[in-house]
């Protein structure tokens, strides 16, 4: 009984440290809309900053240690109002997922930044100073630095209540997160509002990442490993309600404690299954608010057409270009542009979903990873040829679609694209776990394709054709009758629905579409690399296909194609000349949508059709 006590007390004090976390990221969307992927970032400066603060401060002083946190906390917060100002600033007004690629390009920055200054090796941080001991309960040692933590939490919620009840500030800021736009109408300086509020969100990152630092090692990872879970608390609690993310981070911190003891087989799933369940029981989190209409995408946009006779032309000219490759370039180019056409796919397989259904989804790495694991595992356990396996892996994503979407479709927004990434991390913990037929951590390797496409132009060429084909297909679709009423869903989803038109089952056969052509891509990519690991269905993965639709373009039909041409050969081009690739990588990132809000085929389209040189540039 008291072993259990204590771990109670060890759930209730991690809680403290991600309500930190997580409250600031609620309050920064709540907001602002921002979907902010650097928020992780800010929490790693904060943990990396009071390690360096401490130590040139503490001299073994309680002042020294907690006033380098503070410090620590502060300097973020500073890092962050430069962030809004200069950055976001600039791109309010593009579409709102624009604006996580930004924060994506930071924090690509920050991670080079980081290894640049501290090096690669974990940091440990030294105790605070009065509170390096433990209590004894029930016959069981607690730290008393755990017990800081557990109050922390809640006299955090407690001020943060406090500033948003009894001050103006903060009821500008409940007010802006109920309409904004009726905020601005009334005359309040939103750009000041905006510039506070991601501030203190960013102190409140900062903060939770430097009372870390008695507790874990600083290490250049820890960004990523935080903010999946800080967006699940955000989700589970209800976007923009701070007392939401606390009862959430409750769950959450509680769950982590005892379900490695209780479910020691699901400690990697577990958060991501209840975050599931809440969303199918409840859509809108425990304390969030329903939206008034359901709306798939960011309203109406302008109506995709056939290609124009320009855009004919180029595509025409491209399939030359690419038919011809083999002729010019060599066994290492042409891996890199298979590997490219395969991306590709995968990332016109996520526009269609995002940009024909407007439903975006943060797990898409799901589909193009058990397309990969279903063709390995065919030709591995049952030895069948692989133009069976490449039917096989595209047939497993479809199925696992099928059963995802069921429960996503019926939800919209952030929520949709956290349940989505739900699923796919239930998918990532079965192939990791179930080393024994996927071989775990270790993956499985030996996939080669058979001896007609082994050689790099062979599979060049059925890349080509099983890519190009299923580009085409998607592009079929999207004009076909079921395409335009995926449209008509993502636009109008009132209307829709009151012509009679069932829209969870347009869209659940539209999800189920966009992840059998991620399988297919999924399937190639595993005979291209000659193996499967598990990352390939990892956050990571997910993360590259969103950016690559972000930065061609969701409303175009080719931004996709260029999005992730771009984005790899960007990739591969700049790891390959320089350690800083991050840096670089970033830079343009953050540049391209600063100067391209719409994205790059956006861009060109939109000087296409002012200077009335074509009709359409889709």
């Amino acid at each position: 009984m008291s072993f259990l006590f204590i771990q109670f007390l060890n759930g209730l004090a991690s809680a403290s440290s991600l309500f930190l976390v997580a409250s600031g990221l609620s309050i920064i969307f709540g907001v602002s809309r921002i979907v902010n992927f650097a928020h992780g970032s800010f929490y790693m400066l904060g943990a990396y900053m009071a390690f360096t603060l401490v130590h040139k401060l503490s001299g073994g002083t309680i002042f020294g240690f907690w006033g380098g946190v503070v410090l620590a906390a502060a300097a973020v917060a500073v890092v962050g109002a430069l962030v809004e100002m200069i950055l976001l600033r600039r791109i309010y007004q593009a579409p709102e997922l624009l604006q996580l690629l930004a924060t994506f390009g930071l924090v690509l920055i920050v991670q080079d930044l980081v290894l640049t200054i501290w090096g690669p090796e974990d940091l440990l941080g030294p105790r605070a100073p009065g509170l390096r001991g433990a209590i004894d309960i029930f016959g069981q040692s607690f730290p008393q630095y755990d017990f800081v933590l557990i109050i922390l939490g809640p006299v955090v919620l407690g001020l943060l209540w406090l500033l948003f009840h009894r001050t103006r500030w903060g009821t500008l800021i409940r007010a802006a997160t109920q309409d904004r736009e009726m905020v601005a109408a009334l005359g309040v300086n939103q750009s000041w509002l905006f510039t506070s509020v991601f501030t203190l969100g960013a102190f409140l990152a900062g903060l939770g990442g430097a009372v870390q630092l008695p507790r874990e090692a600083v290490n250049h990872v820890m960004d990523l490993q935080i903010i999946t879970e800080a967006f699940v608390i955000v989700v589970i609690g209800g976007l923009g309600s701070v007392l939401g993310a606390f009862l959430a981070a409750v769950i959450i911190g509680e769950l982590n404690a005892f379900g490695i003891l209780i479910f020691p087989q699901l400690t990697l799933v577990l958060t991501f299954l209840v975050m599931a369940v809440i969303l199918v029981v409840r859509p809108w989190g425990l304390l969030g608010k329903p939206e008034g209409v359901v709306r798939g995408g960011a309203g109406a946009e302008r109506p995709i057409k056939p290609l124009s006779p320009t855009g004919r032309n180029a595509t025409v000219a491209l399939l030359v270009a690419l038919l011809a490759l083999p002729m010019i370039s060599g066994n290492y180019g042409l891996s890199v542009a298979s590997e490219v056409l395969i991306y590709t796919l995968f990332a016109a397989s996520l526009h269609f979903m995002m940009g024909t259904g407007g439903m975006v989804s943060f797990g898409h790495a799901a589909y193009f990873g058990l397309g990969s694991y279903g063709a390995a595992l065919t030709v591995k356990y049952f030895g069948v040829p692989m133009l069976a396996a490449l039917v096989a892996g595209p047939a497993v994503a479809g199925i696992a679609a099928l059963v995802f979407g069921w429960f996503c479709v019926r939800l919209s927004g952030v929520y949709l694209a956290m349940l989505t990434l739900a699923f796919a991390q239930i998918a990532y913990a079965v192939v990791f776990q179930w080393s024994s037929f996927t071989g775990g951590d270790n993956g499985l390797i030996g996939i080669w394709p058979a001896p007609w496409a082994a050689s790099p132009t062979a599979f060049y060429y059925l890349s080509l054709l099983l890519c190009g084909g299923g580009i085409v297909a998607v592009r079929r679709i999207t004009f076909a009758p079921f395409g335009y009423t995926l449209r008509a869903c993502r636009d109008s989803a009132l209307r829709a629905d009151s012509i009679g038109i069932d829209l969870a089952r347009h869209r659940w056969y539209g999800f189920t579409l966009a992840g059998f052509f991620a399988g297919i891509a999924g399937s190639l990519y595993a005979f291209l690399k000659g193996s499967v690991f598990p990352d390939t269905i990892s956050i990571a993965t997910s993360v590259d296909a969103l950016v690559m639709v972000l930065l061609g373009g969701v409303q175009t039909l080719a931004g996709p194609i260029v999005g992730a041409a771009t984005y790899k050969i960007l990739h591969v081009s700049i790891s390959s000349y320089t350690d800083q690739w991050r840096t670089a990588l970033g830079v343009i990132i953050i540049v391209l949508v600063v100067a391209f809000p719409m994205g790059i085929v956006g861009f060109i389209q939109n000087r296409l059709l002012r200077s009335g040189r074509v009709e359409d540039a889709a």
